[in-house]
């Protein structure tokens, strides 16, 4: 029975704040209140039905998963370490339970009429709570959260329980049971993670460990109130001149029929809406607004970040807030030349987008803080990159990620948690599905930065690779659910019902990649993972020109981390070589070694030791990303590829993979050649490909090739004008075969590709440099570097550099190359001769303004280090007499 019920009076105050929308909602009897159930928990393992008791160990804090609390009280290795990933993985199959005692909220005696909720944010994941020998939840989905009214149920002194089954194990019967009804597919690991509704990377993936996770992995709270806001949002739109913004404030309330409620919205403090509105018996609250000229929310790269902030009032004591943007986005898919287009329109304005993938940022969520949420952004800020997509095979991620994201103006692309394999469609998984996607929706559906959802992750290509039904033109969901795969209901049918209803003006794609029911690899309509470079054919990086799409939302080269990460991750100093047991255990990439190994040889001279190794890998992916973005970013221009976002941003422990950053939010080289290619204004050089390891080709042909193209890509949307110089230095002598090329006062379109040259012959009225070229004499030859710079108003702002390939037929002794420290944490890097992938060492407590750059003779490079003794720092560079050198002597 419910405690009787007063009545209040109810505020609702809504505000616009520089960039911001804030709701507030108060009531003028009881602050609505929270107590934390962080400490005085206990876990132990569960024995089923055994009458043994296992030992009680203590809990250090809630959020937890049990690899945490076993390894805090020592009761296994370090799955980061080593070999230790192995010893934990029994874990899997057992069952856990985590226990705690509390004493009722003090506000209960003071208000008798308040209620209790006992909340729990997120369980991990088949879970059985009692409260004082109570059942009073069972859960099986991670993903979504769970609020109980416990106002009865409490006393004075409480004790809560939680048991966790084994994920695996339950995974395994579902699939048994429902073995009659659905054919279960997968790609990566095991088939029992498919019908789970919890991150699907906890049962490994080809750049993470199996480490199944179970325990209370988000905040677990009491809440008292005697009414409460449940939710409030707006609804908009930004009309087409970008001139008026209209929608309603709408607030769920929970206890407050028939009350008011004050929504407010201001901008940088100004009050630009304010109303009182009545809560409707079905608890809802509306209140429409029109704003004329709004300040909108642009990504970083071509506009501010206005957020207004948004409060609801409920009285004077129960106070909501939210900083919200306002934008105008749409995905443009129309004929033309090339197939079909896809890239979006943001206010306007014509977006490439330039970013990475992310994966969860652990295997162990819960031990994420938020500031290392907000430091991955930052990277993603720092580094040119305007878009992030979050993998559907990892979670929905922290509310922290996507306030970040809308603060310094990175787009999201958010893929729902389905990820390569053919998911069920039976009633009990739908509806766990829809609780979860509601959910999320509502979570994250206020926030600025998230432009796109989509149905799943490769999932499509699951169908293709075991020749699923799939009928494109079959418009009836029903007959869907009928098919081999039914799980296209969910994808185009379920999930974007739900979103319709949940967030009606929200862009949808019914999964990454996709494109009008054409295959996955149609390379004309939709977006594409291409994977024709490492995976598939193994194409040469060099070939990206060939390989572009209308979206690129996968792509990528391993290598392995920095030293530092190295030798922290695996502790056997004997065991720290190329190829070693544990150098291999660590890389789940199915044959890895295989084409890491394929990549250098084809492209480097090879030297085994750890350090010239992976600094090798480490050049190859950076190459591999200067190549890509290059190429895919010059179609901009016609609008033939719309984005580019390489796989992977970051790690989820210590590794070698295709991440850019390592675990430690250590950068690679590749992170700087991204971030150099997506400059706002950024300037190409290219010269025609050619083959140098298939059967019969002339080796020769790269070095004695005297074409190129020049181009400039701007993302401004202003012309400009500019002053492009070229050089062409020799890379045995350091000298310039022919005076620089001066291009000045050269126009560039805007938010566009300006082609410069195309196809220019360096020979053209030049004998004697036609005649070096063309000798077949190896040792007369004198390979040169194309090295490209852009200028505006005296500011060099841009550069690109060519070298023939492959880099390792070049000679590259005798680079004289000469440091010297300056003040003010710089160092000033030159070099006699041309250098190839100059790259100092990272460590945890260094940031670089460059890496893994080239050099070339007559300028200084330099380099601003911060948080670290330049003095402990090392370098190599291609062709380094030893395999690292200190930075400064």
């Amino acid at each position: 029975m419910k405690p009787t019920r007063k009545t209040y009076t109810f505020y609702c105050v809504v505000l616009i704040h520089h960039n911001s929308l804030v709701i507030t909602w108060e009531h003028s009897t009881m602050v609505r209140s929270r107590h934390d159930l962080r400490h005085g928990w206990q876990f132990r393992e569960t024995l089923g039905n055994s009458s043994t008791e296992t030992p009680w160990f203590p809990v250090q804090v809630v959020p937890t998963q049990i690899h945490m609390d076993l390894l805090a009280n020592e009761k296994i290795p370090d799955p980061f370490l080593n070999l230790n990933e192995l010893e934990v993985r029994s874990l899997a199959e057992k069952q856990w339970t985590y226990r705690t005692q509390f004493s009722k909220p003090s506000e209960s005696a003071s208000e008798p009429s308040a209620m209790t909720d006992l909340v729990f944010e997120g369980l991990d994941t088949f879970a059985t709570v009692w409260l004082n020998g109570t059942k009073i939840l069972k859960s099986d989905n991670m993903f979504i959260s769970h609020r109980i009214d416990v106002t009865n149920l409490l006393k004075d002194t409480n004790e809560l329980e939680i048991k966790f089954d084994s994920a695996m194990l339950r995974g395994r019967e579902l699939v048994e049971e429902h073995s009659h009804e659905h054919t279960f597919y997968v790609r990566q690991t095991e088939v029992s993670r498919v019908p789970v509704r919890k991150a699907q990377y906890n049962w490994g993936w080809d750049w993470g460990p199996i480490l199944m996770t179970a325990g209370p992995w988000k905040p677990v709270y009491l809440e008292q109130y005697v009414a409460r806001i449940e939710d409030f949002w707006t609804e908009y739109e930004v009309s087409e001149d970008l001139q008026t913004c209209s929608g309603r404030i709408i607030a769920k309330v929970s206890e407050a029929n028939g009350q008011s409620i004050r929504v407010l919205l201001s901008l940088n403090d100004s009050v630009v809406f304010e109303k009182d509105c009545t809560v409707s018996s079905s608890g809802i609250a509306e209140a429409s607004f029109s704003l004329a000229q709004p300040e909108l929310w642009y990504p970083f790269t071509h506009g501010a970040q206005t957020r207004y902030e948004l409060k609801a009032s409920l009285g004077s004591d129960d106070t909501m807030s939210k900083r919200i943007g306002f934008r105008r986005a749409q995905l443009i898919q129309q004929e033309d030349e090339f197939g079909k287009s896809f890239f979006f329109r943001i206010n306007g304005n014509d977006v490439f987008c330039g970013g990475s993938c992310w994966i969860p940022a652990d295997s162990f969520l819960s031990q994420i803080p938020e500031q290392r949420y907000r430091d991955w952004v930052k990277l993603l800020y720092d580094g040119n990159q305007n878009m992030v997509r979050v993998w559907g095979g990892g979670i929905y991620e922290h509310d922290t990620f996507y306030d970040a994201c809308d603060e310094l103006g990175i787009m999201v692309w958010q893929d729902f948690a389905f990820a390569c394999a053919s998911y069920p469609t039976y009633k009990s998984f739908l509806d766990s599905v829809e609780a979860e996607a509601r959910q999320n929706i509502r979570r994250l559906r206020w926030h600025p930065s998230l432009i796109i959802w989509a149905g799943s992750n490769e999932d499509y290509q699951v169908q293709e690779r075991y020749k699923l039904e799939y009928n494109y033109e079959d418009k009836d969901p029903q007959s869907w659910l009928k098919s081999t795969f039914p799980a296209r209901y969910t994808y185009e049918y379920l999930l974007p019902k739900i979103l319709s209803e949940e967030d009606r003006f929200a862009i949808y794609h019914p999964t990454s990649p996709w494109g009008d029911g054409k295959i996955t690899s149609d390379p004309t309509v939709g977006d594409k993972h291409q994977w024709d470079i490492w995976h598939g054919a193994m194409n040469r990086y060099q070939e990206a020109f060939r390989l572009s799409a209308r979206f690129i939302s996968e792509f990528g080269m391993e290598a392995y981390p920095h030293l530092e990460t190295i030798r922290s991750m695996i502790t056997v100093e004997q065991q720290r070589y190329p190829g070693s047991m544990m150098m291999d255990f660590r890389n789940k990439a199915i044959d890895h070694e295989r084409r890491v190994a394929a990549y250098v040889n084809e492209n480097f001279t090879v030297i085994y030791d750890i350090a010239s190794y992976t600094h090798l890998t480490q050049i190859v992916q950076a190459e591999a990303m200067h190549f890509a973005y290059k190429a895919w970013r010059r179609e901009w221009g016609q609008r033939k590829c719309g984005g580019v976002l390489v796989w992977q941003l970051n790690d989820c422990w210590p590794t070698m993979s295709w991440a850019v950053v390592d675990y430690h939010l250590v950068k690679k080289p590749a992170y700087y050649a991204i971030r150099n290619a997506l400059k706002p204004v950024s300037i190409g050089v290219s010269r025609e490909y050619h083959d140098w390891t298939s059967g019969h080709v002339n080796p020769t042909e790269s070095l004695k090739d005297s074409r190129f193209d020049l181009w400039v890509v701007s993302d401004q949307t202003q012309t400009l004008q500019a002053d492009v110089t070229v050089r062409f230095i020799s890379i045995q002598t350091g000298q310039d075969i022919r005076p620089p090329m001066r291009l000045e006062s050269i126009t560039l379109n805007p938010n566009s590709t300006t082609e410069i040259l195309k196809d220019h012959d360096i020979t053209e009225n030049s004998m004697e440099i036609q005649d070096k070229l063309q000798s077949f004499n190896i040792a007369e030859l004198d390979p040169y570097v194309i090295y490209a710079t852009i200028t505006i108003d005296d500011s060099t702002i841009s550069f690109d550099m060519y070298w023939p390939q492959p880099i390792k037929y070049l000679d590259f002794s005798d680079r004289n190359i000469t440091i010297r420290a300056l003040e003010d944490h710089k160092v000033a890097i030159s070099a006699a001769r041309p250098t190839k992938g100059f790259v100092i060492e990272e460590t945890r407590d260094v940031n670089l303004s460059d890496n893994g750059f080239d050099i070339v003779p007559g300028q200084e490079k330099l380099i601003e280090v911060v948080g670290t003794n330049i003095r402990s720092l090392r370098y190599t560079y291609i062709g380094a007499p030893e395999g690292s050198m200190p930075l400064i002597a």
